[in-house]
């Protein structure tokens, strides 16, 4: 049986960091932690993207379970996954304390 040598928090993180691997998902995601929700058709107004750009944006990031979103008809209200966003920062700053906390060692 081969060695598993990528753990699910490294899995996890990595997937989060992909969702937040554009300028437009980090604006959102910004928005909604200092707001409880926001409509979808609200971002598209704050938003300089067309309105299919934006759903894309939202999917990956509804995708990775950082953001929820509830349809209120004709609306989305997207809302942070708080859950998800704390899980997010604890294995992010996990992973930027690692050089901190172990002896660097060489290549071998």
């Amino acid at each position: 049986m081969a060695k598993e040598i990528i753990t699910e928090e490294q899995q996890k993180a990595a997937r989060y960091a992909k969702a937040m691997g554009h300028p437009i998902r980090m604006y959102v995601l910004e928005l909604l932690s200092k707001q409880s929700c926001c409509y979808s058709g609200d971002l598209t107004e704050e938003l300089p993207i067309v309105k299919s750009t934006l759903s894309q944006h939202l999917k990956e990031l509804k995708e990775a379970g950082l953001i929820q979103g509830e349809i209120e008809a004709p609306r989305i209200k997207y809302c942070l996954n708080r859950e998800n966003w704390k899980e997010a920062q604890d294995l992010f700053r996990k992973f930027l304390r690692m050089d901190m906390e172990e002896p660097i060692q060489t290549c071998k």
